[in-house]
């Protein structure tokens, strides 16, 4: 499976891995142990699938709901549920992923505890810093998508152009054409 990036920010992308989250039947992305490997790699934590087993995908569902709770309530200007900020600090005290510089880049090893350590990481970062004012949820009705809006005028209102963006604009044309 090709896994999408749409959301500026690796943590975000992964909260996105459970789409149409309002929708009656949630799209899930994450649903095997081989499609969280596939989502390290392709999302560049890891340059190799770790090997996840079934508590690794389990403590990474967890860690994405605590991740979109935190997100959720810095949108509607809520306070932090604690129990999402214990659980995101706590995986964001763990071991990250290796990285290694070579005369070609930097390699990236680890394991999925270590890849879900950046991921809490860089949670904590958006929550906590000055990228919490940037977050904006996709504005197609069917999508739940949370980026973070760096366009120029901050006027960004999909989560990608070429999905969402595209699917309101072309079905508002034919809308015109009726």
């Amino acid at each position: 499976m090709r896994h999408v990036f749409p959301c500026g920010t690796r943590a975000l992308d992964f909260v996105g891995t459970l789409q149409a989250r309002r929708g009656p039947v949630p799209l899930e992305r994450l649903g095997s142990p081989g499609l969280l490997d596939a989502w390290f790699v392709q999302a560049g934590l890891l340059d190799e699938e770790p090997g996840c087993g079934a508590a690794d995908l389990s403590a990474a569902l967890a860690l994405r709901e605590a991740v979109h709770a935190l997100v959720r309530a810095r949108l509607d200007g809520r306070a932090l549920p604690a129990a999402a900020v214990v659980a995101v600090n706590r995986r964001a005290a763990t071991v990250p992923v290796q990285a290694v510089l070579r005369s070609g880049g930097v390699d990236r090893h680890g394991t999925a505890a270590q890849a879900l350590a950046d991921l809490a990481r860089e949670s904590v970062e958006i929550v906590a810093g000055e990228h919490a004012a940037l977050l904006r949820e996709c504005g197609h009705p069917d999508c739940t998508q949370i980026y973070l809006d760096r366009s120029r005028g901050r006027r960004r209102q999909w989560c990608s152009m070429l999905s969402c963006g595209n699917r309101v604009k072309a079905a508002a044309m034919r809308a015109r054409r009726r």
